[in-house]
């Protein structure tokens, strides 16, 4: 809120009523008339609050009167009454409502206070309110309150002392700042006073207003005062110091130079009172000589105005003046030119070593505040040291400077008794602790605190103040009276900032100018290109003089104070300084100190005394020189030899003979680093220094151990290569920033003019040749810096290689690639390709695609390299194509010639790895950039990519390479259009070139045209490569080349086809057959290295083996899928049979291997569809052919290493091609014959190929044998060679396929020459290793491949005579004959020549035998394939007339007749039902032809068949359990049903010696007969008893059949009835007897098993007599049947409850025959 506001007012109003109050009910009694008055002030306010709008106006007209009741209550004394008036008149100050008068009252009221030492510190309050809210106090009231502050201050007590002090300041500063308000209010509407002429009358000074005026007499009694004389102005001062005094001065000095400066009235002051005064104080200091007093001085402050003059230096006064010098200098210096020389010189003179400790200090101190104003010294410059017959000024302070810090080191502690070394015993300074502050010495002897050192002295460095302001310690000490004891270091710490100050001042202000004028300069050419820009001049004069003035004390003094320093940062800050500095001589053109400071960097970066002749030569003349200036010695010292810095790395210096190691230290390596910087940052004014400063760097990178690695940069090398390089872990992590320095050093090259550019490469070079000098003749590691920076220097000044390009090539390749040296040489490769991959990727203005001469300029280095003989040369050369491919590939055109060359000069006898390195520039040749180059040199890329396939050093690349052929060839087909036109119109210009030259052309495969000329060079690449020496490049090769012609050979001309057919399919192939005929079979052990060879590829002859595989495989793959481009071709059938032929003589090869897979080619070849006319797609012609895509799906996939299609699914496929629509259209007449005339070629190659591999090898030893295949294989070899099962296999699956296209011509001696393999091929044992694979296990039934793939041949065929022509059906016979062979496998399995074969269960597998196949599945599976077909084919007449059934029922007669002794249970059982089932189709039929006889044969076999199988005489095993066995007779039972049912009721038909044979085996079956193998329990089902039953019912029944047709049939039952009979009466009673003899004994278990026998086939011949009619039965029967009755009742006594169960059951039903006799008479007579 402010203090006018209605609030503010409002509040001020109630407050001084409330304040009034107060004061009234205070004095009340004591006072009454103070009473009064407020009571009557209460009255005033409201009056005034009441009748004024603008109430505080009225206030402060009124506050004369307002204030008089608190200044009444002020006189009182009362401090109650005092306190509460003080407030108020303060309340009322602060609101601004005192006047002029009012405050000259109140301050006359405050003076009674003061002088009645009242309310001192609310006294001064009042004043400083009173002073600092208005301005109505001047004057005389002015100067009354300021003496009253005055006279506070010197009081007893501290207290008031101090505020009064600080009032007194503030109250300076009021005043002065009224004056500087004043002149802004003023500002412009007057000019300035007319100058004062005459200065009598000092106390008027009537030009000035009156806040200066006021102004004006305070600062001149101010002097007054501290030069001890009266005040003119502040009347009633008693008593006065001179330091307060001085210090007042300087404060209005420093806070206002303003005042000064504007007004002639100040100004004058300063002139004729300031400096004067200054100067008479400083006199004793002038005079004074240390060691003539103590340097103490007495305490200011008795009781006159001034202290007596001491004739010694006084710390206070001393240290006070020397503040207001620095004031007066740095805001003054204009005003007071002379006396400011006066002043410096004063100074200067401080400094010197006879003064006191805190003098100098406080000198230095006063000297640093100079020195971070660059402006002023640059004042002092112009004005003194430029000057004629004038004090050299500036150069005496920086050399004052220099030699303060040289005799700090030379006397040290001088005159300062605290800082004396307490420890005398101590040699140096190195073992005393000293007495400085914090100056601990660290166990190691090496103190611990920054420090400088130089022979023996240890000043230690202190922190003094911030950089670039000079923050005092002592000029501020404004409390001590004693001079203070200074630490030791101080004053050197205090210099070393001055000089950093100095310098840091100094360059950036000439940098800046220097700076604005480039700007300016540029401004002006842009707005008057034509005139010349000229600095203002004197500026550039101003300069040189100042750096020449300085530069010798400044090197003096910054290489001392480097030499000593122990601490990195002071370290850091010298070489700063000296960089700073030998950059600005640069750039101002002064050599000789710029090469001074260089050196003095250079040398401080080597190790101590180190011989480089470059440095010593340059600054001997330097360092002998002694400055002599203004009669002070700056002498040079020389450094220090013992150094206590911390060792950071020991190395070998760069010599040409060996010498020891020298050591850097931590210190060494901080120098270099800013000799970097200055490289680095300066390089432009370098000029001839260049030569000094690359010179230190490449030793002192030779020390280090740095080695030059990618694109010159240097990188730390391996321990091993310097032995006695030995680096701390602190140098290890600065390593890395220092190459990278390095590195950046060079690369800012690129920022030099040209002539600086030349200075640097000219430096280089020098250096170059030194370092090869040095490493001729000796093995030792050169230094390779300056071929680096050669390198790293043109790759950063690529925009003007060609200024550069020559003498840099010429150098590397000339000297450095030729060195003998080899890591010399290296890097001259290195350096060289660098810069020529960097020259082609930079992007020049024209870029280099429209500048060949630049191109070819840059490249022709690169051919030249290919001269030089050195292997690692030659293998940089290659590394660098690679990345010049990897980056600039796209834009080499008319290089790649050139390019290519280099890549493809490489030959067998180089080592690997330059091959390896060769190989992937063609690589990334094939991949990246067959496009961008000009077609003409296509076929320069297949050459050089086929030579990689052919060098025999790295098989690895030899593959890759084939696999970029194949790449190559992709190109080619994606690119065809492109390439063709490109290569027609080269042609066309060369063709024009030859024809004018009278030349003819010359190139392979000329007068195809140039494209197909591309792909039969790339053909013949690949053919070459597939018959190399190595497996692994073949194969590849081989895939290659198939792949390649089956993707892209429709790009082919028809004529280039025969080409390709002739030249390059069948030729490889009859290369193949050769080697792999003639191929050696010795073991290889391995596949160099360690590489372990499987047993399938362990000889020349397997890995050949698979080589003719695929070639084979490819080329019937190309013939089946471009077979209707081949078809037209004129010699088809010629090439069809010349492929059959290598099927053939593959297939028959002894090697497993080759022999499937030529029928797999076979097969590949036979799955063909028809071609079609070329105006039909393929598709459609199929869709229209009805051949479902299926057929042909296996056949695009079905290449080598696919398994074969399982014969099913083969079947599946051909049926459906037979159920095909009939209604195809018929292809054109010659190409069916042409078709038809491939077909039965092929049919006769399987054909020629089955017979000779499935025919039994011969006898071994028998020596007669002359068969074809013998004579041709030579001398029989150990083990014959038997075709393999999957050979074999897949030998008759081609069958069905082939039969499709030949089954038109397909007669019945084709099908007996089928028979003849088909019988062969299944009777081929297995070898015993092969056989787990084949069979799962010998206990399982199941067949082999091979045999279903007969099978299915057969049923192929049997299905085409089902939907063929009449004529075929003549083949059914022949079929159910092979079948029926096949069916007696199962019995007797076939023999294979004289082999030794072992059944499959008794197989070893793990040694070498054969074995023969368990055929007894393949006959079951026969077995049921003839059942089947006699079900569709029995009537037909073929069937009929051939005598199938009799054929069959004779085969089946050998498994029915061994039955138990059939190798398996299953085939007997088999063989009965396939009888069953044959015999209900077949009996009809010959039944219907028993007139014609064609069945007469059959009936015997039919009945030997029936008696082998019912009577067998095989035994059925032990094992039989009782299912089993009631099993095998329910069989039985079945055969003797179809007797019943087919043959006896048709007896009529039948031959009647068949019928007589079944009836006497009825009869034989009837009777029980049992085996004597059986245990008790069994005897009763073992006994066949159903069988016997059935045979028996049998009998009966057509014994007793009224049908009987003719006495014989009946007479045959008869006396089967009557033997029965017979027999039973005679077991009967040889059973009683025997029962009888034996009394308690059992009988044997066998009779009592025939008893029982006997006695249920009496109960079942009466079941059946009671059955039958009785008419039917003669009497003869009858009696004999009765005449059993008493013999059964005779065993009623026997013992076995079993005979009596069955005698009970036989005596049963004689009740039926128990009736009343009849008459005997009527008996007798029947």
């Amino acid at each position: 809120m402010s203090t006018s506001s209605p609030e503010a007012v409002k509040k001020l109003l109630e407050n001084m009523q409330t304040d009034l109050r107060s004061l009234s009910m205070e004095c009340k009694k004591k006072f009454p008339p103070v009473k009064e008055a407020a009571e009557s002030g209460i009255v005033k306010i409201k009056t005034i609050a009441a009748r004024n709008t603008e109430v505080l106006a009225a206030l402060k007209e009124n506050s004369s009167e307002v204030v008089q009741p608190f200044l009444m209550g002020c006189g009182t004394k009362e401090p109650k009454i005092t306190q509460l008036c003080l407030a108020a008149i303060q309340r009322l100050m602060t609101h601004e409502v005192v006047s002029e008068a009012a405050a000259g009252n109140i301050i006359n009221m405050l003076w009674q206070l003061m002088e009645n030492g009242l309310e001192e510190l609310k006294l001064l309050q009042t004043v400083l309110v009173l002073l600092t809210t208005n301005t109505v106090v001047h004057d005389e009231i002015l100067s009354k309150a300021i003496v009253l502050c005055f006279r506070l201050h010197f009081t007893k007590d501290t207290i008031t002392n101090n505020t009064a002090a600080a009032t007194v300041r503030q109250v300076v500063t009021v005043v002065f700042e009224r004056m500087v308000a004043e002149d802004d209010r003023f500002k412009g509407i007057m000019e300035q006073p007319p100058p004062i002429q005459g200065n009598t009358n000092r106390r008027s000074v009537s030009t000035l207003r009156p806040s200066a005026k006021d102004a004006y007499m305070l600062f001149q009694d101010l002097c007054q005062l501290v030069n001890a004389d009266a005040p003119y102005w502040l009347v009633g001062m008693t008593e006065m110091t001179r330091t307060f005094g001085l210090e007042l001065l300087e404060s209005v000095l420093n806070d206002f130079p303003g005042v000064f400066l504007q007004h002639q009235e100040f100004s004058f002051l300063l002139k004729e009172r300031v400096c004067p005064l200054v100067i008479k104080l400083f006199s004793p200091n002038i005079k004074f000589r240390q060691g003539s007093s103590s340097g103490g001085g007495g305490g200011g402050g008795g009781s006159s105005a001034t202290p007596p003059p001491v004739e010694k230096p006084y710390f206070p006064i001393c240290m006070r003046l020397l503040r207001v010098v620095s004031v007066l200098i740095k805001h003054f210096y204009s005003l007071l030119v002379t006396e400011c020389e006066i002043f410096l010189s004063l100074l200067v003179k401080f400094l010197d070593g006879e003064k006191p400790q805190w003098l100098r200090a406080v000198a230095v101190e006063s000297v640093h505040r100079l020195c971070v104003h660059p402006h002023l010294l640059r004042s002092f410059c112009q004005s003194y040291d430029m000057k004629p017959h004038s004090t050299k000024v500036f150069r005496d302070i920086v050399n004052a400077l220099g030699s303060f810090i040289q005799s700090l080191f030379i006397t040290p502690n001088a005159g300062n008794p605290a800082a004396a070394n307490t420890a005398a015993g101590a040699a140096g300074a190195q073992g005393a602790s000293q007495g400085a502050p914090g100056s601990g010495v660290a166990g190691s002897g090496v103190p611990t605190q920054a420090a400088f050192e130089y022979r023996g002295t240890w000043i230690p460095l202190m922190n003094v103040s911030v950089q670039g302001s000079a923050k005092a310690t002592y000029l501020e000490m404004l409390d001590k009276v004693e001079p203070p004891s200074i630490p030791e270091g101080y004053a050197m710490s205090v210099a070393f900032s001055a000089l950093l100050d100095l310098v840091r001042g100094i360059t950036t202000m000439i940098e800046r100018e220097l700076g604005r004028e480039e700007e300016e300069a540029i401004q002006h050419r842009e707005v008057h290109p034509d005139k010349q820009w000229k600095p203002q001049p004197g500026c550039q004069e101003v300069r040189e003089e100042m750096v020449s003035a300085c530069w010798c004390g400044l090197l003096a003094a910054l290489s001392l104070l480097l030499d000593a320093s122990t601490d990195e940062t002071a370290t850091e800050n010298i070489l700063k300084a000296e960089l700073t500095m030998a950059s600005l001589c640069g750039r101002l053109g002064l050599v000789t100190p710029r090469d001074a400071f260089i050196t003095a960097i250079c040398k401080a970066s080597l190790p101590p005394h180190y011989a480089l002749t470059v440095l010593n030569s340059n600054t001997s003349s330097l360092y002998s020189k002694a400055y002599s200036i203004q009669g002070q010695t700056v002498q040079i010292i020389s450094p220090s030899s013992e150094s206590h810095q911390q060792v950071v790395a020991v190395g070998q210096p760069l010599t040409a003979q060996p010498q020891g190691t020298v050591v850097l230290t931590a210190k060494n390596i901080q120098c270099m680093r800013t000799l970097l910087n200055l490289a680095h940052c300066h390089g432009a004014v370098l000029g001839t220094s260049w030569q000094l400063v690359l010179a230190t760097l490449q030793h002192l990178v030779w020390i280090l151990g740095l080695k030059p690695g990618l694109g010159g940069a240097l990188k730390p090398g391996r321990a091993a290569e310097g032995p006695s390089t030995v680096l701390t872990t602190a140098v290890m992590t600065d390593l890395p920033i220092i190459a990278n320095v390095l590195s950046r050093l060079f690369e800012s090259s690129q920022y030099l003019d040209d002539v600086s550019l030349h200075h640097l490469i000219n430096a280089l070079c020098s250096l170059s040749a030194e370092a090869m000098e040095m490493a001729y003749g000796n093995n030792k590691e050169p230094s390779l810096f300056a071929v680096a920076k050669l390198l790293e220097t043109g790759l950063v000044n690529m925009d003007r290689i060609e200024i550069l390009w020559r003498p840099l090539t010429g150098h590397l390749l000339e000297k450095v690639c030729q060195h003998p040296n080899s890591r010399m040489r290296e890097w001259g490769a290195e350096a060289l390709t660098a810069l020529i991959k960097a020259g082609l990727a930079y992007k020049h203005d024209p870029p280099l695609t429209h500048n060949q001469r630049v191109q070819l300029l840059l490249l022709s280095p690169l051919k030249e390299l290919s001269n030089v003989l050195h292997a690692d040369i030659r293998q940089k050369q290659l590394e660098s194509v690679l990345q010049i491919l990897q980056s600039q590939g796209d834009s080499l055109g008319p290089g790649w010639p050139l390019v290519l060359g280099v890549i493809g000069a490489i030959r067998n006898d180089q080592g690997e790895s330059l091959i390896r390195t060769a190989f992937q520039c063609l690589q990334l040749v094939v991949t990246d950039f067959l496009p961008t180059m000009p077609c003409t040199c296509l076929q320069i890329v297949v050459d050089v990519a086929g030579s990689f396939g052919l060098q025999n050093q790295e098989l690895n690349i030899s593959l890759t390479s084939i696999g970029l052929l194949w790449n190559i060839s992709d190109y080619f087909f994606q690119r065809g259009e492109a390439i063709t036109l490109d290569l027609e119109r080269e042609e066309a210009a060369v063709q024009k070139q030859a024809r004018e030259r009278g030349e003819t052309l010359n190139r392979p495969f000329h007068p195809a045209p140039p494209f197909d000329c591309l792909w039969l060079c790339l053909y013949a690449k690949l053919g070459e490569l597939c018959v190399d020496l190595r497996p692994a490049v073949r194969k590849s090769a081989g895939q290659t080349l198939f792949s390649t012609i089956a993707a892209h050979g429709t790009l082919l001309q028809q004529a280039t086809w025969h080409v390709v057919v002739w030249k390059v399919l069948f030729h490889l192939l009859d290369c193949v057959r050769r080697s792999s005929t003639t191929a050696d079979k010795e073991k290889i052990e391995s596949g160099g290295g360690n590489i372990l060879i499987h047993h399938s590829r362990d000889t020349a002859e397997k890995q050949w083996a698979e080589t003719w595989v695929l070639t084979l495989a490819g080329v019937a793959r190309i013939f089946n899928t471009k077979r209707y481009l081949l078809q037209q071709l004129g010699d088809f059938f010629k090439a069809w049979e010349v492929l059959l032929d290598h099927i053939q003589s593959a297939a028959l090869s002894k090697n497993n291997e080759v022999s499937l897979a030529a029928l797999k080619s076979f097969q590949e070849i036979l799955q063909i569809v028809t071609p079609v006319r070329d105006s039909d797609r393929p598709m459609d012609a199929l869709a229209s052919l009805g051949v479902p895509p299926v057929l042909i799906d296996p056949l695009s996939a079905s290449g080598p290493g696919r398994p074969l299609v399982r014969s099913d699914s083969l079947v599946e496929r051909l049926t459906r091609y037979n159920g095909a629509d009939p209604q195809a259209p018929p292809p054109g007449e010659e190409s069916a014959l042409e078709d038809s005339a491939l077909w039965w070629s092929a049919w006769n190659t399987w054909f020629r190929t089955g017979t000779d591999s499935t025919r039994p090898p011969p006898a071994a030893g028998t020596g007669t044998t002359a068969s074809a295949a013998a004579a041709s294989a030579g001398p029989p070899e150990k083990h014959s060679f038997v075709p393999s099962q999957p050979f074999l296999t897949a030998l008759v699956q081609i069958f069905p396929a082939l039969y499709q296209h030949i089954k038109a011509g397909f007669s019945m001696d084709d099908l007996r020459k089928l028979g003849v393999i088909l019988h062969g091929a299944v009777s081929v044992p297995i070898s015993s290793d092969a056989s787990p694979f084949i069979l799962p296990s010998y206990t399982e039934a199941v067949l082999t491949s091979l045999q279903e793939a007969v099978l299915t041949a057969l049923d192929v065929l049997q299905k085409a005579i089902c939907v063929g022509p009449e004529s075929l059906q003549v083949m059914y016979p022949a079929i159910f004959q092979q079948l029926l062979l096949f069916v007696e496998f199962s019995c007797k399995p076939p023999q294979y020549g004289k082999m030794e074969t072992k059944h499959v269960a008794n197989a070893k597998y793990n040694q070498a035998e054969w074995v023969a196949l368990n055929y007894v599945p393949f006959a079951e599976r026969s077995l049921e394939v003839v059942v089947d077909l006699y079900q569709k084919t029995a009537c037909h007449k073929a069937v009929i007339s051939e005598k199938v059934l009799q054929n069959i029922v004779k085969t089946l007669r050998i498994p029915l007749g061994l039955k138990y002794s059939c190798p398996s249970e299953s085939t007997w059982q088999l063989a009965v039902s396939s009888l069953l089932k044959v015999l209900s189709i077949g009996l009809p039929v010959a039944r219907q032809h028993s007139s014609s006889g064609k069945f007469d044969a059959m009936w015997p076999e039919l009945a030997h068949a029936f008696e082998d199988f019912l009577f067998t005489k095989s035994t059925p095993p032990d094992n039989l359990s009782i299912q089993e066995f009631q099993k095998n007779e329910a069989i039985d039972v079945e055969v003797v049903q179809l007797i019943s049912t087919e043959v006896l009721p048709f007896a009529n038909f039948i031959p009647k010696d068949f019928v007589g044979q079944i009836m006497t085996m009825l009869n034989k079956g009837s009777i029980h007969s049992q085996s004597s193998s059986f245990t008790e329990a069994e005897i009763d089902v073992r006994m066949r008893e159903e069988f016997s039953k059935v045979c028996f019912e049998t009998l009966l029944q057509f014994s007793f059949s009224n049908k009987v047709s003719t006495p014989q049939e009946g007479y045959i039952s008869r006396m089967a009835l009557s033997v029965l009979l017979k027999r039973s009466q005679d077991v009967l009673h040889r059973y009683v007897e025997d029962e009888r003899l034996s009394g308690r004994c059992p009988l044997p278990r066998q009779q009592v098993t025939e008893i029982i026998f006997v006695l249920k086939a009496i109960s079942t011949l009466m079941d059946s007599l009671k059955k039958t009619q009785p008419e039917n039965v003669d009497g003869g029967m009858w009696a004999q049947v009765i005449a059993l009755y008493p013999t059964l009742v005779e065993c009623i006594p026997c013992s076995s409850s079993e005979v009596g169960l069955a005698l009970k059951e036989a005596l049963g039903p004689f009740k039926d025959f128990m009736q009343p006799p009849v008459s005997r008479i009527h008996n007798g007579e029947s």
